[in-house]
């Protein structure tokens, strides 16, 4: 056992997450300390910007704007990395992994890009990296996969890892207001970035779910491999049909593992009896079934300075753990095991789905389209004409079908080939459904 008394922190990048770090790092300093036996010390915070480092809670002796002199300080045992993005950030993570200290950081974009790279260099640096706030905020979803189901394999996990789309769609679900003017308010309400493609496009909840389907199946499952669909395209009357089918549409980040490993998100029709389906506003969930504890759910709030510095302390508690008990880890933050290697693509998922087509409203339509995906093999398993609303093309009505299960490239290509008739006014909606079978 190691006779350090204190866990000395440089801590890199004070801004919301930063900032909650120090606040709530501070507040709770000594039942923090009574509870693992050794005090975790923030020797230093740190930021280029002199503006967010004024109002912390801390000693002006302990402000530094030098990176580089925190993680070169060999007093420090660890480095908290707060910056965000994939440029800077990586440079620190792996100058403080050159050094062998301890990383803890919530930076899923660096992750699910460069994850493979930055795991390399702390297994050959003999330390370790943490990483729960990555993903799902202050929810315990990593250490949980990691360390509480160690027995398990995941033949499933599914996720609502984004809570600006989780809020626009519970509230296009409430109100029935259409996508734009939601996102308007949710920017006003400081629910949406100004800029909110990474949110609403769906590439932060595939950096999240790249990084559970890699900590899940034991390889480096790649960002590039992971299928991103966002929710521009979703529609009140496509909300309101769902609900009359009894399902809610969720973005879902989905994980499968049967012979190959899927990582997807995308928009989903969720049955309304799942309790996917009632977790709403800014909150995220996942649902994990592990082949040996069955079905286990996760739910909490998903972002926001206090929640993700939870998480962001609770990985420290672990590495000053370590560093009290002589151990440079316990179970290592990513483990390679590579049960099932091989990834399956989009083309190769099998799902049922949702189509909602804008077509010329006259007779013969219906067995138009009913005769491309006859001939695709695809079976459809019900079929609902609606009034066209207000806003919709003078002469055309919406057709709404719901598919049998077949392969995503076969129903894509049926929907391509269905969008080339002349009869079909406007891009054909599809939304894949889950039973959770």
């Amino acid at each position: 056992m190691s006779n350090t008394k204190q866990f000395n922190i440089g801590l890199i990048g004070a801004g919301i997450v930063g900032g909650g770090v120090v606040k709530n790092l501070t507040r709770n300093a000594d039942l923090i300390a009574d509870r693992l036996g050794i005090r975790l010390n923030l020797k230093w915070v740190c930021d280029k910007d002199d503006a967010k480092l004024k109002d912390l809670p801390v000693p002006a002796t302990v402000l530094n704007r030098d990176a580089m002199a925190v993680i070169q300080d060999p007093e420090v045992h660890c480095v908290i990395e707060l910056v965000g993005g994939t440029g800077f950030a990586k440079t620190v993570i792996l100058e403080a992994l050159a050094r062998r200290k301890v990383v803890v950081t919530a930076n899923k974009a660096l992750l699910a890009h460069d994850g493979e790279e930055i795991f390399a260099a702390a297994a050959k640096n003999q330390t370790n990296i943490f990483y729960e706030a990555s993903v799902c905020g202050g929810i315990p979803i990593i250490k949980a996969l990691r360390e509480g189901f160690v027995a398990n394999r995941f033949p499933v996990i599914y996720g609502i890892v984004n809570g600006t789309c989780n809020y626009i769609l519970t509230r296009m679900t409430n109100e029935g207001k259409a996508f734009a003017e939601i996102l308007a308010e949710a920017q006003k309400l400081g629910y949406a970035e100004a800029d909110p493609g990474l949110d609403v496009d769906g590439g932060d909840s595939a950096h999240k779910a790249t990084i559970l389907a890699s900590i899940a199946h034991g390889f480096w499952t790649g960002y590039e491999n992971t299928y991103v669909e966002g929710i521009r395209h979703i529609s009140p009357m496509d909300i309101q049909i769902a609900r009359e089918l009894g399902y809610r549409i969720k973005l879902l980040a989905i994980i499968k593992e049967a012979e190959a490993v899927e990582v997807r998100v995308h928009p989903t029709l969720v049955p309304v009896t799942h309790v996917l389906a009632n977790v709403n506003g800014v909150f995220n969930a996942c649902a994990v079934r592990g082949d040996v504890v069955g079905e286990t759910m996760f739910y909490g709030r998903g972002a926001g300075a206090d929640a993700t510095s939870s998480a962001v302390i609770a990985d420290l508690a672990d590495a000053a753990l370590n560093l009290k008990f002589g151990s440079p880890q316990r179970v290592p933050g990513f483990v390679s095991h590579r049960l099932h290697p091989r990834l399956r693509t989009i083309d190769e998922v099998e799902s049922r789905y949702y189509l909602r087509l804008t077509v010329e409203d006259r007779s013969g339509v219906i067995a138009k389209v009913s005769q491309i995906l006859g001939n695709a093999d695809i079976s459809i398993s019900s079929v609902l004409q609606r009034e066209a609303p207000e806003s919709s093309q003078i002469g055309t009505v919406p057709l709404i079908m719901m598919l049998h299960t077949a392969k995503d490239k076969i129903v894509r290509e049926a929907v391509a080939e269905i969008d080339r008739l002349p009869v079909t006014k406007a891009k054909t909606v599809v939304i894949r459904v889950e039973n959770f079978d």
